[in-house]
C-alpha cells in the first residue's frame, strides 16, 4: 500500500507498556548459618534486595543492592540464583529472583535509614513471622523445610538447575 506521496505506508506497531517489576531477594548467611534480615519502619522484616537495573544480571543486582543497603560486599560470582518467582498478587506483576550467598564480607550497617531501622542475624528456625511478602517467598525457595514456620505467601517458583 502506498500513500499519496508514493511512499510505502508503515504500519504503526503498538509498543507494550511496562507492567511489571523485576527484582532480586538475597538470602545472606553467615558462617554460623544465621540469616540477615532488616527491619523496616512498619515492623516487617525483609531480606536485602531490590529492583534489577537495565543491563544488570540478577547476580549483579544482588551484589549492588547488598552493598547499597548494608555495606556488605559480595562478588556477583558468589551469588547463586535458586529460583525465579512470579507473584500472583493483584496489581503489578512482580518477578523476583531468589538468590543466596555465603560469601558476604564486612559488618552490616544501616545505610538507608529512611527504609531500614536495623539489620539483625537470625537462626533460620527463629525467623520472625512479620515478613515482607517477597522475602517470605525467597526464604521458602531457599529452605522449603521452613514453610510451616513462614507466613503463607503464594508464588509460582521456577527453580534453576
Amino acid at each position: 500500500m502506498t500513500t499519496p506521496n508514493d511512499q510505502p505506508e508503515r504500519p504503526v506497531r503498538a509498543v507494550p507498556q511496562p507492567n511489571g517489576v523485576v527484582g532480586v531477594g538475597l538470602v545472606v548467611t553467615g558462617a554460623d548459618g544465621r540469616v540477615l534480615l532488616g527491619q523496616a519502619h512498619d515492623g516487617r522484616w525483609e531480606l536485602p534486595g531490590g529492583k534489577v537495573d537495565p543491563g544488570e544480571s540478577f547476580e549483579q543486582a544482588a551484589a549492588r543492592e547488598l552493598a547499597e543497603e548494608t555495606d556488605l560486599r559480595v562478588a556477583p560470582g558468589d551469588v547463586r540464583i535458586l529460583a525465579v518467582q512470579l507473584s500472583p498478587a493483584a496489581g503489578v506483576t512482580r518477578l523476583t529472583a531468589a538468590a543466596v550467598t555465603t560469601a558476604a564480607e564486612g559488618t552490616p550497617r544501616v545505610t538507608e535509614p529512611h527504609k531500614i531501622q536495623r539489620w539483625q542475624w537470625f537462626d533460620p528456625e527463629g525467623i520472625p513471622g512479620a515478613l515482607y511478602a517477597p522475602s517470605t517467598a525467597v526464604l521458602r525457595a531457599w529452605r522449603p523445610d521452613l514453610g510451616p514456620a513462614l507466613p503463607p505467601e503464594p508464588s509460582y517458583d521456577y527453580r534453576t538447575p
